[in-house]
């Protein structure tokens, strides 16, 4: 069967949000394809939808929702028919997709981890006592209050961009960005120290991209098939199966790094109070194939050590 590809006059029409970040990841997305088929550009049609997580800036996340206010108008896109694709951060992403959508497409990931960004400090070890940091992140604000108790942390939300100009503003003293987001942007000229996994676990799935369709479209299937990258895959079932047995959102700080050794599967796995006060780590190792059953095994240990209440602080 001959494989109907998109044309200028057809094109397959993707959908992402508008932010410089979500365009190049939408753009690397359209590259991959290209290659994959010697296509055009003007096969594919770059779709910007406005989403509730990127028009509300004057509250934190926890209080508008959690992980679907980045994803839910595209999503919503995509069942409509308006768009073919729809391209995630997939740590934005929740764990259950609506029903007759698929996410089973993933690009080769990035630099996994974060980068302490300041543009008077190199590291967070030369930050003052009592300095400001800002993150809207509450899984880097756990783990900032875990090692620095005596910080004040703001909250500081945005893309990169905006979150650039607060610094520049004295808005904060430090931010924390992805290192995978700074990469795709090419912005090298901005001051960042990375974060060895040891000293910072990642968010689940950060620095990865996915590409969500429709269930029942067998052709976008195809073509997909064509730019998946396997072993990110294998990786991310993991992760996101220890964030869904721990009901992970943005309001749940949660650490989680999946890492492939061959046929085996390294998992790192931590969830912390919101005030940084307890922290619970767990490793474990498995092949391959059973790695979302280890994601969930570890995500039922760290809860059974918690015990009620713990992510009440």
């Amino acid at each position: 069967m001959t494989l109907s590809l998109p044309t200028p006059a057809q094109p397959l029409k993707i959908g992402t949000r508008g932010s410089p970040l979500a365009l190049a990841q939408a753009h690397e997305t359209r590259a991959r394809l290209m290659a994959a088929f010697n296509l055009p550009e003007e096969a594919f049609e770059i779709v910007i939808i406005k989403v509730m997580g990127d028009t509300v800036q004057d509250r934190p996340l926890k209080e508008i929702g959690g992980k679907g206010l980045f994803t839910r108008e595209i999503e919503d896109a995509l069942l409509d028919g308006g768009i073919d694709i729809a391209v995630h951060s997939m740590k934005d992403m929740p764990v259950d997709q609506p029903g007759g959508l698929v996410l089973d497409t993933y690009l080769p990931r990035e630099d996994v981890r974060d980068a302490f960004v300041s543009l008077s400090h190199g590291g967070l070890a030369d930050l003052r006592e009592g300095a400001v940091v800002g993150t809207s992140s509450l899984r880097r604000r756990s783990q900032l209050l875990a090692r620095r108790p005596d910080l004040q942390v703001v909250e500081f939300r945005g893309n990169v961009q905006t979150r650039l100009r607060k610094l520049s503003e004295g808005v904060a003293e430090a931010t924390f960005l992805a290192m995978a987001g700074l990469n795709r942007l090419n912005m090298t000229e901005v001051p960042r120290v990375p974060i060895e996994v040891d000293d910072m676990l990642p968010a689940v799935a950060q620095g990865a991209i996915g590409i969500e369709r429709r269930g029942d479209d067998t052709r976008t299937a195809a073509l997909l098939e064509a730019i998946h990258d396997g072993p990110t895959g294998l990786r991310l079932a993991t992760e996101r199966a220890f964030l869904a047995a721990l009901d992970g959102s943005c309001q749940t700080p949660i650490g989680g790094l999946a890492e492939l050794d061959g046929g085996s599967l390294r998992l790192r796995g931590e969830i912390l109070r919101t005030d940084g006060s307890r922290v619970l780590a767990d490793y474990g190792t498995a092949p391959v194939e059973d790695g979302p059953e280890l994601g969930r095994a570890m995500a039922r240990g760290l809860l059974d050590q918690a015990g009620p209440g713990f992510f009440a602080a």
